[in-house]
């Protein structure tokens, strides 16, 4: 019966995909461990280290279908070893004595390392997919949106207008840098690990290093300079990294979460027929989906924190931090696959209405525009003098509920230098969009050349 968020039957897609499921649970983790025991069987019979006749025999039998993985798990509490039952039971389905050949030379850790970062590497292509995928959505919406007005807030309040775009193009511009440490981090995080008790490769003899050379090539990973059994900053890079996609996303989600807000009305989660936002309130659409985003984006925080932990070692090695990593790093990155998953849904078909963004703008009544009216008055009687006016006239305004427009004209100071039409001409809130469309097309148009 399962007990964790993840595999639970009631809330198991909320925080998890099955494509994470598949990679990160106890027989993909058995099975990346015999992966190793193979690769480095071969790599030694390659190099007649062990009988050739032992290799192949291993690599015949190294199928987690052909163990029993609770049997397994049960010796792992007996020995209190966290492999050592693993080992015995490979060692046990060998035939012609192949069995005392398996794990020659290798310590734990480097099974346990190098097998965690196979998990990892059948993950990356599907982070990669969601993270464009995500990407790609986001240059659709800033492409459509391009000079879709709507008010652009600092603080929580209505600060100056942008386009939607613009603020689209903000997140496209953060995802590909995301994208870039992803691509970046590949050598680094992807990396085995085959050098022994305390990395000196002792137990290989002279060919350590060719062994573990020949042994990663078969499993497609980077092959290290030195152990590192002791150096957890490849796990914490990528720790890092999914710390740092999770806020993005997590932020993006946040400010759909808002926009939302039937107070805003600008955005929305998609939404379709039987999705129900209340037990009790049959009008609620919520913005369930987002939530559970927001969510998902503190808990990959969180495991952050205990990953990072790891990397306080102790000597050749600690293991008692180590084990964080056992428990962490799985739930880390089923937790990302659900993130990606859920935002990449999200902005595929994000409802957008233009019309009230528009409205929005004009609920100030202007007052939204009051730098570019104090930047026009100031070439008339400087900048900061202008400032004290228009700072003046619009908290007067505000307080007293009269429209800014009136109360600028009504405004010696400001009606001296500036007519009634021109003060109208300046609270119009599309014709102060900056460079927004402009810069749009500069972000595509970066992006554009990486992809």
């Amino acid at each position: 019966m399962a007990s964790h968020a993840s595999e639970s039957l009631l809330y198991g897609a909320s925080f998890s995909t099955q494509e994470f499921l598949e990679i990160f649970n106890d027989h993909a983790r058995v099975q990346a461990w015999f992966d190793v025991e193979v690769a480095l069987a071969k790599a030694q019979g390659e190099l007649d280290v062990i009988p050739a006749e032992a290799a192949i025999e291993i690599s015949k039998k190294a199928y987690v279908e052909n163990v029993d993985v609770a049997e397994i798990g049960k010796g792992i509490s007996a020995t209190a070893h966290p492999i050592v039952p693993a080992i015995r039971a490979l060692e046990q389905i060998c035939e012609d004595g192949a069995g005392e050949y398996v794990h020659y030379g290798a310590t734990t850790q480097d099974i346990m390392d190098t097998g965690l970062v196979l998990q990892i590497k059948k993950s990356w292509p599907i982070i990669l997919r969601d993270l464009l995928g995500i990407q790609g959505a986001l240059i659709n919406l800033a492409k459509q949106h391009r000079s879709t007005p709507m008010v652009g807030r600092t603080h929580g309040q209505q600060a100056l207008p942008l386009t939607f775009g613009y603020k689209c193009a903000v997140w496209v511009d953060e995802i590909s840098r995301q994208l870039a440490r992803f691509k970046e981090a590949e050598p680094r995080v992807l990396s085995g690990n085959i050098t022994g008790a305390v990395g000196t490769m002792a137990a290989f003899g002279s060919q350590g290093r060719e062994i573990q050379k020949l042994a990663l090539n078969y499993l497609d990973l980077a092959v290290p300079n030195i152990c590192w059994h002791s150096s957890r900053d490849r796990i914490c890079e990528l720790a890092n990294l999914l710390t740092q996609i999770s806020g993005s996303l997590g932020k993006i989600a946040r400010e759909i979460y808002t926009l939302q807000q039937v107070e805003f009305g600008e955005l929305a989660e998609p939404h379709h027929q039987g999705k129900v936002g209340s037990s009790t309130m049959p009008h609620k659409r919520n913005p369930a989906i987002v939530e559970l985003a927001i969510g998902l984006s503190r808990l990959i925080r969180a495991q952050q924190v205990a990953i990072t932990d790891a990397a306080f070692q102790e000597n050749e090695r600690y293991s008692a931090l180590l084990r964080v990593e056992l428990a962490a790093v799985p739930e880390m990155m089923i937790y990302t696959g659900a993130l990606l998953s859920k935002m990449r849904g999200v902005l595929e078909k994000l409802e957008v209405f233009p019309k009230r963004m528009r409205s929005n703008l004009d609920m100030l009544g202007g007052l939204l525009l009051s730098e570019k009216v104090m930047l026009a008055l100031g070439e008339k009687i400087g900048k900061q003098t202008a400032h004290e006016v228009v700072y003046e006239i619009a908290m007067e305004s505000f307080e007293k509920e009269i429209p800014f427009q009136e109360s600028l004209i009504s405004d010696i100071r400001v009606s001296k230098h500036l007519s009634a039409q021109e003060i109208g001409l300046l609270l119009d809130p599309v014709a102060y969009i900056g460079e927004s469309e402009k810069i749009v097309d500069d972000v595509l148009a970066s992006v554009q050349t990486t992809l």
